[in-house]
């Protein structure tokens, strides 16, 4: 069919459907003459496909190729060759899939003479195995060399301290197995830098052994391992003004955790216990993980919680998509128990709320936080497991639902919790030296009565 670009500028626009139509008709007649005066022999019909090529299916009349062996234009399986089409057999059931090869096992690095050579001077030398082939050299050794984490493997590796081939490379160097591989020496991680600070510290209880504190919300109980210029206002830093940074207190949390047993949430406040010495530690410890340590926490929930008690029974895992949060969500949690019970009804121009107590049996992260939350009541100020950052009046006294016309972030009306409305109120356990029974108890803050004075008023 000729083109329309072949026509000149201005009528490419017109039709060439009749040209096309005219020539074809011309062709048609000069072959149907050709064969009438013998110029053209017939082409012979093509023999009927034997059963073992046929298709399925009956091809469109006057389809172009519709008979031909190679090529099917029409149908289910249109440009399926036929001969493909015959050895895909119709199946009921999706053919099983054959599982990947699994990469070759990893073999630990042995010490013995002969597996590897003997350490010399502090240096260790092995061969790295034809398995390791494909590997990185970080990955590789945290297989091959178990009693070193995959973390302290990259600190060497950035210290110069591993040499591949008799020289230094990075950590995501791929290995072609073979290689020499030589690491000199121990790690040595950065210092950590926890130092005294004077901070003001309410001392609840306090004798040779132990000492109970209460935090103040806002007041991270330790640091990581960074910047030394992030290591700073913790509680650990006001241990070590008031107890001092030598024997004032116990070394079984490292370096960067003297004295702490257990935590609690930056902006959760109330009691702690700080442990002395070692074997206090060790004791406490114990105490918290057989569960001989009763933790009573106060918290003001979102909406009127339904019953006057209850208790909440979820397993509590690292959230994957947001890996600051916790969840109930996830089967592999670990377990956590919470049981609660209500202590006073709150309802006014600001909606309702729910004053509870909180007894927990586990020591999870964020534990009564997601526990809450997972009951469909967050707690007040939490803005991390779904609490609005300002609260707002309702349009009735009775707490309806429906609020009133939005008044904008800077309303004084509003109210705004810069913190969890969670206190760590009650603590109670036996003396890890005496066995004496000890039951200390930390009153609200003044931030947290205030607002419960606004949100009960009419």
């Amino acid at each position: 069919m000729p083109s329309q670009h072949m026509l000149p500028k201005g009528k490419r626009g017109k039709t060439v459907k009749p040209e096309y139509r005219a020539q074809r008709s011309l062709a048609q007649e000069r072959e149907a003459q050709r064969r009438v005066e013998g110029l053209l022999e017939e082409e012979p019909a093509p023999a009927a496909q034997p059963d073992s090529l046929a298709t399925g299916y009956e091809a469109e009349p006057g389809a172009l190729f519709a008979r031909s062996s190679g090529l099917v234009v029409s149908g289910p399986s249109a440009h399926r060759h036929p001969p493909e089409q015959e050895q895909k057999t119709r199946r009921r059931y999706p053919a099983p899939q054959t599982p990947p090869p699994s990469p070759p096992e990893i073999r630990l690095v042995e010490m013995p003479a002969g597996k590897r050579l003997k350490p010399v001077h502090g240096i260790q030398r092995f061969a790295a195995e034809p398995a390791a082939a494909g590997l990185r050299l970080d990955a590789y050794l945290a297989k091959a060399v178990p009693e070193i984490s995959r973390s302290r493997v990259v600190l060497l590796i950035d210290s110069g301290q591993v040499v591949v081939d008799g020289r230094q490379v990075r950590a995501k160097q791929k290995l072609k197995g073979g290689e020499w591989i030589q690491i000199q020496g121990e790690v040595h991680p950065a210092p950590l830098h926890a130092t005294p600070e004077d901070i003001p510290l309410a001392i609840l209880y306090e004798d040779q052994d132990l000492a109970v504190v209460n935090k103040a919300a806002g007041m991270m109980v330790h640091a990581g391992s960074g910047a030394a210029e992030h290591n700073r206002g913790t509680l650990v830093n006001a241990l070590l003004h008031h107890f001092g940074a030598g024997e004032g207190l116990s070394q079984v949390g490292g370096e960067l955790r003297p004295g702490i047993v257990h935590r609690l949430d930056k902006q959760t406040s109330g009691l702690l216990v700080v442990a002395k010495n070692d074997v206090t530690h060790r004791k406490l410890a114990e105490m918290f993980a057989g569960r001989r340590v009763r933790k009573t926490y106060l918290a003001l929930v979102h909406g009127e919680v339904k019953g006057e008690a209850g208790t909440i029974q979820l397993p509590i895992s690292r959230d994957l998509m947001r890996r600051t949060r916790m969840t109930t969500r996830r089967a592999e949690g670990r377990s956590a128990v919470s049981h609660w019970r209500v202590l006073e009804r709150l309802s006014g121009i600001y909606g309702r709320f729910t004053l509870l107590e909180v007894r927990i049996e586990t020591g999870r992260t964020h534990q009564i936080r997601v526990h809450l939350q997972a009951l469909g009541h967050p707690v007040v100020g939490d803005t991390l497991y779904g609490s609005p950052r300002r609260i707002r009046r309702v349009s009735s006294v009775e707490g309806a639902k429906r609020r009133v016309a939005d008044p904008g972030d800077g309303d004084p009306e509003d109210l705004a919790l810069e913190r969890n409305f969670l206190h760590a109120a009650e603590l109670e356990f036996a003396h890890p030296r005496t066995g004496k029974p000890l039951l200390l108890q930390a009153e609200l803050p003044d931030e947290l009565h205030g607002l419960l004075r606004r949100l009960g008023g009419a």
